[in-house]
């Protein structure tokens, strides 16, 4: 059964993530390497309220308004989450690295889903006839629902990885556990709201 109270404990979480992590960022002096965490934490925070908002939509008008405001913050999320990584991949460029690290691991893999779960959002919904009709559009709605809670949780995973890089632990110091709270209270507010008909149980 879906809870719309429980909205706010999400807002709260992911509220309490990306401040923890601008903070973190900005008590040090600003470098080019200060953009990543700032674009990643704004993405992983409109991706949050991109589920907020379409989770309550109930009549046929709200639920189109609702799809409009969620593709325009996805949107804007995997441009944000684009940026930062062509800035991380651009840093590298000048020290070495690349995609060594579980976080680093951890995050192409994210920002690929991120990628695919956008194109095939807004395929399915503003040009369903690629899918052969409307029908098969809305057949595959479940698996996009479903994958992007998955995408939520990986992209808590990825951050709690980072925590543990060498940049935070010697420059940025957030720490594992504050990310882990964060990341559970979000999803103690966001799961809840889940109807679980809209997933094919």
């Amino acid at each position: 059964m879906r809870t719309p109270g429980t909205a706010i404990v999400a807002q709260a979480g992911i509220w309490i993530l990306t401040a923890t992590i601008w903070a973190s960022v900005f008590i040090h002096p600003v470098i080019l390497f200060s953009a990543h965490p700032l674009l990643n934490s704004a993405g992983l925070l409109l991706t949050t309220q991109a589920i907020l908002i379409l989770q309550p939509t109930h009549a046929p008008k709200q639920k189109h308004q609702g799809t409009n405001i969620h593709a325009v913050l996805n949107g804007t999320s995997v441009l944000a989450l684009l940026a930062g990584l062509i800035i991380i991949e651009y840093n590298k460029g000048d020290h070495g690295g690349h995609f060594e690290s579980p976080h680093a691991i951890l995050g192409l893999i994210t920002y690929i889903l991120f990628a695919i779960q956008a194109i095939v959002g807004i395929t399915q919904y503003y040009t369903p006839s690629l899918y052969g009709s409307v029908d098969n559009a809305k057949s595959i709605y479940k698996y996009h629902r479903m994958s992007g809670y998955v995408l939520l949780i990986l992209s808590f995973c990825t951050v709690a990885a980072a925590t543990q890089t060498t940049f935070n632990q010697n420059v940025l110091h957030i720490q594992l556990w504050a990310v882990i709270v964060a990341a559970v209270i979000t999803l103690v507010g966001v799961l809840p709201r889940i109807k679980k008909g809209k997933l094919g149980f």
